[in-house]
């Protein structure tokens, strides 16, 4: 945030439906989350729902493929210090909007693509996530202790809410962490615990653990402006 511009200025990226992208703009518009405005919402799915929401809320709303092609890191940030590190052509793009629109910080909301190391390096502690499962503080190690104690193991990747099914555990939750070049492995900002009914299913855990999230992104977004207000 510039001494001229108070708000923390939000960049959310988008493959889906966009609920926690909802729970963001709903917190905003109600006064939960004061000083707060969101500068840009980015998919890499035209026809994600979450558009419809940015664009219902007149919120600045792009649509970006994803697209494969390297590009040097340096020729969108001189001072990068590893010139061999490539981001893709659509990260590059992606970098040139975030700076053009200002974001202090980004917010991956369902964002279904691995950022590579070399975009990553361009934002150092400004990019976070939401993971649907209990990751331990510092964000690396193969297991969790929940707050009575069990020890169960970490789930990473896309198929997280599953993989706590399959190893039969009773307790997984939602966390929001900074993103680090490994996957779901950054350190966390704030996290919630979720108990395992009997009979539930991944669609129904999941249904679940999205109420979690949509409290826990507003919690870390809060949390992440008061640090960044001058004193």
């Amino acid at each position: 945030m510039s001494k001229q511009n108070l708000s923390l200025r939000l960049g959310v990226l988008i493959s889906g439906s966009g609920s926690n992208l909802q729970a963001i703009i709903e917190a905003i518009e109600s006064q939960q989350l004061p000083g707060v405005e969101i500068a840009l919402v980015v998919s890499n799915k035209a026809d994600a729902y979450g558009l419809r929401r940015a664009l219902k809320h007149r919120l600045p709303a792009i649509y970006l493929p994803s697209r494969q092609r390297n590009v040097g890191a340096q020729c969108i940030a001189p001072n990068f210090n590893t010139p061999e590190s490539t981001m893709s052509e659509s990260e590059s793009r992606l970098t040139t909007l975030l700076q053009l629109f200002q974001v202090d910080l980004i917010v991956l909301a369902g964002w279904m693509r691995i950022l590579s190391a070399a975009f990553l390096e361009q934002f150092p502690q400004r990019i976070i996530n939401i993971h649907p499962a209990l990751l331990p503080d510092d964000g690396t190690g193969s297991t969790f202790t929940t707050k009575n104690g069990t020890q169960i193991p970490t789930f990473r990747g896309l198929h997280a809410v599953q993989q706590a099914l399959d190893a039969g555990v009773k307790i997984t939750g939602s966390c929001v962490h900074f993103v680090t070049p490994e996957v779901d492995a950054g350190p966390v900002i704030c996290r919630e615990e979720v108990a395992i009914a009997e009979g539930d299913t991944e669609e129904t855990l999941h249904e679940r653990l999205k109420v979690v999230e949509h409290r826990l992104i507003v919690k870390a977004v809060g949390g992440l402006k008061g640090l960044n207000e001058p004193e």
